[in-house]
């Protein structure tokens, strides 16, 4: 019998699209799995484990968005939330647990 529906999937099993700015993403404890870069920018974004779009740093970043078009697999449980800040100009998509 498939689990799938009561497992969680590899790919996330949720979506945040056209983030342009610090969005919380999930308020909850979950999984960041991916960050699709659609827009360059001009600087790197970031993810975080936190429930605050303000207030975050290296010591609870869990992933970089670096400032280049194309695909990050992140695949890092965050305990707390999950904040996703695209850099300056940025335009990513999100997936997540």
């Amino acid at each position: 019998m498939p689990v799938y529906p009561f497992a969680p999937s590899p790919y996330g099993n949720a979506t945040a699209l056209d983030v342009s700015a610090a969005t919380v993403v999930k308020s909850t404890a979950g999984v960041a799995v991916t960050v699709q870069v659609l827009t360059a920018g001009t600087t790197a974004g970031a993810v975080y484990d936190s429930t605050s779009t303000t207030g975050n740093s290296a010591t609870n970043q869990v992933a970089a968005i670096p400032n280049v078009v194309g695909f990050v697999s992140v695949q890092m449980p965050c305990a707390t939330g999950i904040v996703v800040a695209p850099g300056s100009g940025q335009v990513v998509a999100v997936s997540y647990t």
